[in-house]
């Protein structure tokens, strides 16, 4: 097993003075064509990162068809083993990992800290999951002619995994791509999001260190075009990305004949609030649902229909809080929301609340924009149609809209092109059971908004949402294939 010099492992000094990463090519550090990685909140530089190339690529896939001879023999506590020294490594260097996440990401430090303890998480149940792979006995006899016969199911891990991870999280969704990938023994070529490859950069470190053999890892920020082969190329048996619907789905047909996909996409996350509620704590967590990381979650509270008996009541309790949350620069820890990713983002958010605001719409907090920093926003009486409504904002604006009946909440929820999660705030059973029936999304939250995830669930949505389901136990799954085994006895 090769490690990586430690040497090598710490990043330098580019000559403007700012860390400099180069990127990971089966366990080494090499250097490439270098850019800068900026602040999305104001503009100031975090690091120079080199870039990979298509050459590179080339090597790097390589080295992963090398190194699954590696890693599918590697025994399952070996796997649990190096897991667990990559999530101790990432909480001796967690408050490092936040402030890289609120630098490069403009995510405010406390939700920085917040994400950093998922991704420990992540690993410390991959690391569990690696040893409890089950197999499964087949009772043969059940039909005649199974008489003296036993069969075994295994999973074996399918081979080189490619990744691709979007901006949003830059460690914790590097960590659901990369620790599935070691539970199941597959290599891993991770392409990051340029606008925050530092996270996964570093987690790369420590992965090496932890000793998963260097072959069976390469981290490359690349051009998207440069990329292709992690999309077209065979060699890799499955593609998993985390992105938006038109990249993701055009990715999926341009994908080699056999190659896996799994896909995580967009969402415009719809809440249910009945009259039966506790309004104090939905409206609490509506404004966690919306305005955390600026909105920029694909469950992210988008729309919330609350039922006219208590619409006002609930506005009455949701605003104050809206307009009490603070904006500022991520390293503060009075911070509760920065930026979007970048300010053209904000020109888009500004649009679309001028769009709503002509047809008729209200802004009742909020809705003004400057540059990429977008105002806490809830927008009232906005048509079903406008873009604040059937588009996914990714941005810190919900808006909130009365219903007479609990069953066209549903409807409005489920009249969107995407369906990943939902929420609905009910105590009513039958209510509950009827919307888990009849709403169109991968999850269904109940007493909480759809944006609570915990790692180990199946994650994953419908329509234009995706396709493959993450969480450990379900991504080590998509990472694996059943064999059977049958012995004749007789």
């Amino acid at each position: 097993m090769v490690t990586a010099d430690k040497e090598e492992l710490k990043s330098r000094e580019s000559a403007e003075g700012l860390p400099e990463h180069r990127f990971m090519l089966a366990g080494q550090w090499r250097e490439g064509t270098p850019y800068t990685v900026y602040c999305p909140y104001d503009g100031a530089p975090v690091g120079v990162v080199h870039r990979a190339g298509p050459d590179d690529l080339e090597q790097a896939i390589q080295a992963a068809e090398r190194g699954f001879q590696v890693t599918r023999k590697l025994p399952g506590h070996k796997r649990a083993a190096i897991l667990r020294k990559i999530a101790e490594s990432m909480t001796a260097a967690s408050e490092e990992m936040a402030r890289t996440i609120a630098l490069e990401a403009g995510k405010p430090i406390k939700q920085a800290r917040g994400e950093v303890g998922r991704a420990i998480g992540v690993f410390n149940i991959a690391a569990e999951e690696a040893v409890r792979i089950h197999d499964e006995a087949i009772h043969m006899d059940a039909i005649p002619g199974g008489e003296n016969r036993q069969g075994l199911i295994r999973r074996f891990p399918i081979g080189p995994i490619a990744a691709i991870t979007p901006f949003n999280f830059p460690l914790n969704l590097v960590a659901h791509k990369v620790a599935p990938a070691i539970a199941a023994g597959c290599p891993v070529v991770l392409k990051p999001a340029s606008q925050t490859p530092i996270s996964a950069l570093k987690l790369a470190r420590m992965v090496i260190d932890a000793g998963w053999p260097a072959e069976a890892l390469s981290v490359m920020p690349m051009n998207s075009a440069d990329a292709t082969p992690l999309v077209e190329d065979g060699r890799f048996k499955l593609l998993t990305f985390t992105g938006s619907p038109a990249v993701g789905w055009d990715m999926k047909r341009r994908a080699a004949g056999n190659k896996r996909v799994t896909l995580e996409l967009g969402g415009n996350a719809g809440v249910i609030i009945h009259d039966d509620a506790d309004l104090d704590f939905a409206a609490e967590r509506c404004v966690f649902g919306g305005f955390s990381y600026a909105g920029q979650s694909c469950i992210s509270v988008q729309r919330i229909f609350v039922h006219q008996n208590v619409y006002q009541q609930f506005l009455d309790k949701l605003v104050p809080k809206v307009q009490a949350l603070k904006v500022g620069p991520p390293l503060e820890e009075s911070t509760d929301l920065g930026s979007l990713i970048t300010s053209s983002d904000g020109q888009r958010v500004q649009k679309w609340l001028d769009e709503a605001v002509t047809g008729g719409a209200k802004c009742v907090a909020g809705g003004k924009v400057e540059g990429g920093v977008v105002q806490p926003t809830v927008v009232v009486e906005a048509a079903p149609e406008m873009k604040v409504n059937n588009r996914e904002l990714f941005a810190p604006v919900v808006t909130v809209t009365p219903y007479a009946d609990f069953d066209e909440a549903v409807k409005s929820v489920n009249e969107s092109e995407y369906g990943l999660q939902a929420g609905v705030f009910t105590r009513d059973v039958k209510r509950i059971f009827g919307a888990y029936d009849e709403l169109e999304v991968g999850g269904v939250i109940v007493n909480d908004v759809p944006t609570f995830r915990l790692d180990q669930m199946p994650y994953g949505g419908v329509k234009m949402s995706g396709f493959g389901r993450e969480g450990l136990k379900y991504a080590i799954e998509e990472m694996t294939e059943p064999k059977l085994l049958v012995i004749n006895l007789s």
